[in-house]
């Protein structure tokens, strides 16, 4: 007997909701950050095939949302709330370069072992670099991702306060670029008086 080919994922197929919900299960209780990643692995832990149809990232971050509402209401506004006064107080720190918290932290969707995302705007990485040095702060540098628009200079990992800050470093004039993010959606960013005010909304 021939083996029967597996179903085709579409947009009308229930399977495409069930990748998107596993995704978004995945990100939250196992830190998973990359979209790719938690799709691919969550169609083969289906036993779907992982290489057509997906869901869009923007269908998994709508997923993860949920997720985050019905089983961890709790912890993840505090752990968000958290991350949130780390990020402020890097930031602070690296007001010289103009610095703009983006990533999960900004929108919501955090998780458990979140790192703060922070951009940077500077004349050359090497600026940045011996800042930290001449402060006694250590870092590592970190794989610049690939894609589309400018790309960061160079990407530094460094800890603050004890959580986890990831620094983009990208040229003076990338700050009027607007780029797209990896759910698909403009790529958001907030000031340091922003993020002032979003934890202004969620309590002293």
């Amino acid at each position: 007997m021939s083996r029967q080919p597996k179903p085709r994922i579409t947009r009308e197929n229930p399977a495409r909701r069930e990748i998107a919900s596993v995704a978004a299960r995945l990100m939250a209780e196992d830190g998973i950050d990359d979209y790719g990643y938690a799709k691919r692995k969550a169609a083969r832990q289906l036993g779907l095939p992982d290489d057509e149809a997906l869901p869009t990232n923007a269908e998994v971050e709508a997923e993860l949302r949920t997720y985050q509402g019905l089983y961890q209401s709790e912890e993840q506004p505090a752990l968000l709330k958290e991350l949130r006064l780390a990020a402020l107080g890097a930031m602070r720190f690296l007001a010289d370069f103009r610095p703009y918290l983006t990533g999960p932290v900004l929108d919501g969707t955090a998780g458990r072992y979140a790192e703060v995302e922070i951009e940077l705007f500077a004349e050359s990485a090497k600026e940045v670099e011996i800042f930290l040095i001449n402060r006694g702060v250590r870092y590592e540098h970190a794989r610049v991702p690939q894609g589309p628009g400018e790309m960061p200079e160079a990407v530094l990992e460094l800890e603050w306060e004890g959580t986890p800050v990831r620094l983009s470093i990208l040229s003076e004039t990338a700050e009027r670029t607007r780029r797209i993010n990896r759910a698909g959606k403009v790529h958001e960013r907030a000031r340091i008086s922003a993020v002032e005010s979003l934890l202004g909304e969620t309590g002293p």
